[in-house]
């Protein structure tokens, strides 16, 4: 459950803000992160800058919002040590938050993220849809990348119809494959809602058109479909080298059997003409 303070005060009219998802690495880790000024635990949220927001989800993404340059650059730094497996190269979602209190939370095509007030429950809430954009944009990259190494050899295997002859090449792509799929089946919920609707349900129609926003369902079910052929594609390159290798077996063992018979046959002939 979430456990988030009071609203924080309303600001003047029409403030512009800008919001930065930002995945840093595989996992963060904000166990022992004791502040003063938390706001959420779950996720971790807490003060930053002089009005800025950062909120902190364990699965690698740092939301910021309202942060000058210089002090996205502090949070990151201070986080460095809890960033497992970081990225050379950090997912970026971004979006701008317009505070209007003569609007109802609302998204227009093309434009800002509009919400009635500067709440901690309304920047949770686009914080979980940003944090999930931007980690479904580096697995739609990885899949991308893994499609693009196995296709080589279904290629060949579809022109010539068996498999490439280096075979090594062909275990790295399937192990490859396997890899990605692994790493991203063990990721982020994109279905689950997050837990401040638990205790502000009035805040659900907000995070729906979040979710239309950035196709959140369409991508997790789009992505889900790549790893399951991914998936396939390399457990059918796995079973031709399987099975070639038993192949050959097979035809080793038959030959061993064929020598050991002419071998009897050819000490019986032997034999046969000695004692004659």
């Amino acid at each position: 459950m979430t456990d988030t303070t009071s609203s924080t005060k309303a600001p003047t009219q029409n403030l512009r803000l800008t919001a930065r998802a930002l995945l840093l690495g595989d996992r963060l880790d904000v166990a022992g992160l004791e502040r003063s000024d938390v706001l959420s635990t779950t996720p971790l949220a807490f003060k930053a800058g002089q009005e800025g927001f950062v909120a902190l989800f364990r699965y690698g993404v740092a939301v910021l919002v309202g942060l000058t340059p210089l002090e996205e650059d502090e949070v990151i730094r201070s986080l460095r040590q809890r960033i497992s497996g970081e990225f050379a190269r950090h997912e970026e979602e971004t979006a701008i938050i317009e505070i209007s209190p003569d609007r109802d939370d609302q998204i227009p095509p093309g434009g800002p993220i509009y919400i009635k007030q500067m709440s901690t429950e309304r920047l949770l809430v686009i914080a979980d849809a940003l944090s999930k954009s931007a980690t479904l944009a580096r697995d739609e990259r990885e899949a991308t990348a893994a499609f693009e190494l196995v296709e080589p050899s279904v290629q060949h295997l579809a022109e010539q119809g068996r498999r490439p002859r280096d075979r090594r090449r062909i275990l790295k792509q399937v192990g490859h494959a396997l890899l990605v799929r692994q790493r991203m089946s063990g990721g982020v919920a994109v279905e689950e809602k997050p837990d401040v609707l638990w205790d502000r349900p009035d805040l659900e129609r907000l995070y729906a058109r979040l979710e239309d926003e950035y196709e959140l369902k369409e991508r997790a079910a789009a992505l889900h479909r790549k790893l399951e052929v991914l998936g396939d594609t390399a457990q059918a390159l796995t079973d031709i080298i399987d099975t070639e290798r038993s192949l050959r077996l097979e035809l080793i063992i038959v030959l061993l059997i064929v020598f050991e018979i002419f071998i009897t046959f050819y000490q019986m002939a032997v034999g046969y003409l000695t004692g004659h």
